[in-house]
């Protein structure tokens, strides 16, 4: 089982606690939701217009890195549509008879929430084709000879896919999507919205520069913003009288061992395992999971995207190499150390 990190971008499911202040802190309508202009303007201009033809709304594949604000995001067009979401994950959904009975129970004008939509199976998925395109359902009654095929009309749906890997997608399932778009990472003032709106929601009192610091630790991502707001007001109500204020935030980071960028002991352990064994040289995917212990989808889905965006490691023909810009951050680290 793999140990769960402060910066980790994948939501603990496991956790119900977390997972009931997790849908506390979501944002039910445009208004609320932070950041992202570019994505709610075209979303608002197709919700406006399927409103107008009082028809459902086309297909939306909503894709990027962990931890932006996917599912959200579909609650939020569910909101603004005034209609019902059904929630599951492609990996929930392991036979076609499981995708039958969801859709089956859809009425008209639902939104279907996919998560992980990447891992459907490939039956599940040719099921999934006739109902998106023509809101028919094709199963099968009986087995051997006496097998038939029968379609049943189902109610007009809207599916809502959400994939961190875009092209793990099937073309024929990817092209049944009417609207695709990517969310994208935060700018910090966003996440400092994002932080204080979280506060608020949570009874905390946090000093607008303590937000501001907790912003630039964030990895540009609100899971992570509202995790770590979490983590510091623990450490407030303990050694504190609850206020959240820069000293309280620097003290809880440094016991948190985030570092100014946002990086964990694991991230600064990927960095420096690249460093000492390859130097210069590009390392392979395969070869990067060996060394550190990791499944090479951990590293391509929660390492990567955010140490690209920052510059910290780059994507060569022939593997990953850690940038200059890495190398001084890891020295300036150990010194500090």
């Amino acid at each position: 089982m793999a140990i769960q990190r402060l910066v980790d971008t994948d939501s603990h499911d496991d956790d119900q606690d977390e997972q009931i202040i997790e849908q506390s802190l979501r944002p039910k309508s445009f208004d609320e939701y932070v950041g992202q202009q570019r994505l709610k303007k075209n979303l608002r201009l197709a919700i406006d217009a399927a409103k107008k033809r009082h028809e459902v709304l086309d297909h939306i594949l909503l894709y990027g890195p962990p931890g932006l604000g996917k599912t959200t995001m579909a609650n939020v067009i569910a909101h603004e549509m005034g209609t019902a979401i059904r929630i599951t994950s492609g990996p929930a959904i392991e036979k076609a008879g499981d995708l039958a009975s969801i859709l089956t129970n859809l009425q008209d004008g639902d939104i279907l929430f996919i998560d992980e939509i990447h891992r459907l199976g490939r039956t599940v998925e040719e099921v999934l084709y006739s109902a998106m395109e023509d809101y028919k359902l094709d199963i099968m009654i009986g087995k051997g000879p006496a097998a038939r095929s029968v379609r049943l009309d189902l109610p007009k749906f809207t599916v809502i896919g959400a994939t961190t890997r875009t092209g793990a997608l099937a073309a024929p399932l990817r092209d049944r999507f009417g609207h695709m778009y990517r969310l994208e990472f935060y700018e910090p003032v966003e996440i400092g919205q994002i932080i204080q709106r979280a506060a608020s929601i949570l009874g905390s009192d946090i000093k607008p520069a303590a937000a501001d610091l907790l912003s630039t630790r964030a990895r540009l991502t609100p899971r992570i913003a509202n995790r770590l707001l979490k983590r510091v007001r623990d450490y407030a109500d303990v050694n504190g009288d609850g206020i959240i204020d820069t000293t309280i935030t620097t003290q809880a980071l440094q016991l948190l061992e985030i570092d100014e960028l946002g990086l964990d002991v694991a991230d600064r352990r990927l960095i420096q395992t690249m460093i000492e064994h390859y130097g210069n040289n590009p390392v392979g995917l395969t070869t990067l999971a060996a060394l550190t212990g990791d499944e090479t989808t951990t590293i391509e889905d929660f390492y990567e995207p955010y140490l690209l965006q920052i510059g910290f490691i780059e994507r060569t023909p022939r593997g990953r190499k850690v940038t200059q810009k890495a190398r001084r951050h890891v020295e300036s680290d150990n010194k500090t150390v």
